[in-house]
Parts: structure tokens; sequence; C-alpha cells
């Protein structure tokens, strides 16, 4: 401790938030931008060791964000309510970019709808298949997650996607899915599972505009590589 018995990582602390603060969280690297967030939930410690530790196991910042509680909490350090708050911040990013899709037709803001997908599944250790339901002016009517699976493996089921959105009255459908590997690639399984759904929705009127594929690496967009 310091001659006025405060403990040495205060003014980290504040001159950490004061950086922020003024020039915004570009300016710090992953590990810092974990520091703020984990100042909360551990007030009585240094945690910049603990933040450098969850970077170098998990990768990213969004990464540490998208662990599974589970290994996260194999991690000395890590408690269950320091794994409630970094879950809390990933709701609220997740939100916070389901917002920017939602208050738009989906077709003309399709960068958001792109950091959106990579937001919600990119970073995830299984396999997730997301819909999002449109409606006839491509508004955003709902987004659902279908089936999960396993690290490399999604069930899907052609009409039981089709028959959701005739519950929904969607008039279009965009597909989403993670790559836990890394490499958005389509396989040639996505390729065949996409043109079945669209074969099961072109007669009941409803479009399927794409199947994007995310992961940490970047997306894949099935429309944009011509394969539907």
């Amino acid at each position: 401790m310091s001659g006025d018995d405060t403990p040495h990582y205060h003014g980290h602390r504040d001159r950490l938030r004061a950086r922020f603060m003024e020039m915004g969280s570009d300016s710090l690297p992953d590990y810092e931008l974990l520091e703020l967030v984990l100042f909360r939930s551990i007030p009585r410690r240094d945690v910049k060791p603990l933040a450098k530790d969850l970077i170098r196991r998990f990768g990213t910042f969004a990464e540490v964000l998208a662990a599974a509680p589970a290994r996260l909490l194999e991690v000395e350090g890590i408690s269950e309510k320091v794994v409630a708050d970094l879950k809390i911040v990933e709701a609220s990013a997740r939100r916070l970019a389901r917002g920017e899709v939602a208050k738009r037709p989906v077709l003309s803001s399709w960068a958001s709808v792109l950091d959106y997908c990579r937001t919600a599944m990119a970073f995830m250790d299984k396999e997730q298949f997301r819909l999002l339901f449109l409606d006839k002016r491509n508004a955003l009517i709902a987004d659902e997650v279908q089936q999960s699976g396993t690290v490399d493996h999604t069930p899907v089921y052609p009409r039981e996607v089709v028959k959701r959105a005739l519950e929904l009255s969607a008039s279009a459908l965009i597909l989403v899915h993670n790559h836990p590997s890394g490499d958005p690639t389509p396989s040639a399984a996505d390729v065949k599972m996409t043109r079945e759904i669209i074969e099961v929705a072109r007669p009941l009127g409803i479009t399927v505009h794409d199947h994007i594929i995310v992961s940490r690496e970047g997306h894949a967009s099935l429309k944009g590589l011509r394969l539907i």
C-alpha cells in the first residue's frame, strides 16, 4: 500500500477509466477493455493479470465474452459473479446490435445485419442455426435460434423452417449459422440444405434472401458466392 493506505491499483483504475472516457474504447487493447469490465466484478484486486490470462486463453475480448460459462469458471480468479457480469455485457452487445437491425429495412442496412450476426454467433463454441424472419417491407419480424448442435454440425429441417415462417406470416428469410472452426467457407452440406429450404419455401411465396455463415475469421454469403 502507499502512504495513504490506498492500494496501488486504485490509481491505475482511475487512469484507465479517464483514458477510456477521453479517447474511447479504440484507444485500449482488448485486455484493458476487459479490465474495465472486471473492475466492477472484482473491486478489491488488481485484475490486469486476470484480464491478460483470459485474453491469452480465449483469444480476444469478444471471445472472452462469448466463452461458455463452464470454460470461464476453469480460470483461476473467475467466480459465478464474474461470469454473470461478462454475460450481461455480451447480452448488451447483442441487444445493441439487434436494435440496429430492427429499426430499418434489413436489406438497406446489410452491414448492420452482418455486424449483428457476428456479434450474436461468431465466437460461440458450438454450431447454431438462426433465422431472421422478414415482412413484405423486409423489416425484421423475429429473430430466432432454430437449432443448436455440436462443434461442427447442426441439424436443420427445411419444412420446420418454412412452417415457422408461415406461423409468423413472414415473406422472406435470412438464414444464419456459425462455424466454430473459424473458417466461414460454406460446406457442400450447407449449400445443399440452403437449396432445399429455397425449394420448399418458393411455392409458398417465401423468399430466402441469403444464407450467411459467420466465424471468428469473418463471414461468407452464399448469395455473394453465387451458390444460391
